[in-house]
């Protein structure tokens, strides 16, 4: 029995476009009547597409089915389904990782929101972080940029990390930096070598709160004076730069406004 292209099409569910294509690599050799040029398709012509649907949909790109099915020896087959395995192990790894992310980001938003103007006392967990950037001028340094270039990759698990210097505090200043951070368990899946200008921060005493700013360019210092005042009632003697994350930019009464969770360490 013998199908025109479009027959083949139809019974396989895919397109006519896709069946020239593995013609063109050898998959398969229609008989092609000499009168009208049509391409005439046997029984063994459909089955050789089926092996090659078979292939895609273990997620193998058409240039590798077609190479896979008429270039592969049985143990080379088996390498590349190897290899195919290893891939979607890693795929699925990288999911639940961002599976996990997401859903921790959305209960430190919750929890975010509620600490606006409130201290409390807490210890932060270990971090890895970079500065690239300190008040509006980037640091163009070149180990910095590619630095940024790999750092952009491990969005996100990374997250926008200022600093707030000691002297800035109590009204003395208004510098401020930032760069990125990356949690420990990050730092492990992902390999990093913690060497300069990566540094390591420690788990410390800090005072522990959040504040917002709203509107362009309007991030200061002067968002953590509650914490200084928060330090100096209760006794505790600040013991180091104020440090802390972006949470998250939204919009709100048509400004842009940022939420940002913050810590203030303190002499223990």
């Amino acid at each position: 029995m013998q199908y025109k292209i479009g027959e083949v099409a139809r019974i396989l569910g895919i397109s006519p476009d896709l069946i020239r294509y593995y013609e063109e690599k050898g998959v398969v050799s229609p008989a092609k009547d000499p009168y009208n040029n049509y391409r005439h398709y046997d029984t063994w012509d459909i089955n050789y597409l089926i092996d090659c649907l078979w292939y895609k949909n273990f997620g193998f790109g058409i240039d590798e089915v077609a190479r896979m099915f008429s270039e592969c020896t049985y143990d080379e087959l088996l390498e590349k389904l190897g290899e195919k395995s290893d891939e979607i192990l890693a795929a699925i790894r990288r999911q639940e990782l961002l599976l996990g992310r997401i859903r921790k980001y959305c209960e430190r938003l919750t929890a975010t929101k509620s600490y606006i103007g409130k201290c409390d006392m807490r210890r932060n967990a270990e971090f890895v972080y970079y500065i690239n950037r300190t008040n509006s001028e980037y640091d163009n340094r070149a180990e910095l940029q590619e630095l940024s270039r790999r750092w952009l990759k491990y969005m996100p698990f990374s997250r926008r990390y200022f600093e707030i210097p000691r002297s800035g505090l109590y009204g003395g200043g208004d510098s401020y930096s930032w760069g990125f951070s990356l949690g420990m368990q990050y730092v492990e899946e992902f390999g990093i070598e913690i060497k300069r200008p990566i540094e390591f921060m420690s788990s410390r005493l800090c005072i522990h709160s959040a504040f917002k700013s709203e509107g362009k360019g309007k991030f200061t210092a002067r968002h953590i004076d509650f914490m200084s005042d928060y330090a100096s009632k209760n006794g505790y003697s600040v013991g180091g730069d104020a440090f802390g994350n972006l949470a998250c930019s939204v919009i709100e009464d048509g400004k842009v406004t940022g939420y940002f969770e913050v810590w203030l360490p303190v002499d223990e």
